[in-house]
């Protein structure tokens, strides 16, 4: 496993870098990739491997926006990059009720738990199994995701996701690369 100093987006080409090794060392042909510009996804354009770029849900950063603009939707599907823009797993109507009722709720204890090992290794867990779910990834092969703290990405793990239905069966193989502080 590779640690980075920091988290931030100066990890992104080693991220990518690293990753993409991992992914031949391994024969794995599914990447799942956070991107909500779609920039961290083409990276990963045309390597020979498949591509799911996941998206924030429309409305997360308002009512009725969506984050990534047509354009960049419609450069990466003609690089053959699928897009999947939908709930994410560990929010949906759970933050509803945190956000109504002030509560804590189950999703977001295990979002909590999983950010221990940083943001980027919760999302990179979470979109795999969002990515499975929405069928873009096959189910009983390991994937590798990748993901980051904000801009860019600076984590990347071995997954083999399950459905959110049984999401505890979930198996993070490997932790690839990941900054040291979160």
């Amino acid at each position: 496993m590779k640690l980075w100093p920091a988290k931030g987006s100066e990890n992104t080409s080693e991220t990518v870098k690293t990753a993409l090794e991992r992914a031949n060392e391994l024969g794995i042909k599914h990447i799942v990739v956070a991107s909500n510009s779609g920039a961290t996804a083409e990276l990963f354009a045309e390597k020979g491997l498949e591509v799911t770029c996941v998206t924030h849900h429309v409305g997360f950063k308002g009512p009725g926006i969506n984050e990534m603009e047509p354009e960049a939707r419609k450069k990466l599907e003609s690089k053959g990059i699928k897009l999947l823009t939908t709930t994410h797993l560990l929010a949906g109507v759970d933050r509803s009720l945190h956000l109504k009722f002030q509560g804590v709720y189950p999703a977001e204890i295990i979002a909590s738990a999983l950010r221990m090992f940083g943001q980027g290794v919760k999302v990179c867990v979470e979109i795999s199994v969002m990515a499975l779910d929405a069928g873009m990834v096959p189910y009983g092969e390991e994937i590798i995701a990748v993901a980051g703290s904000g801009k860019g990405c600076d984590a990347a793990c071995v997954i083999a996701p399950d459905h959110s239905n049984q999401f505890f069966d979930t198996k993070v193989k490997e932790v690839i690369c990941m900054p040291r502080e979160k």
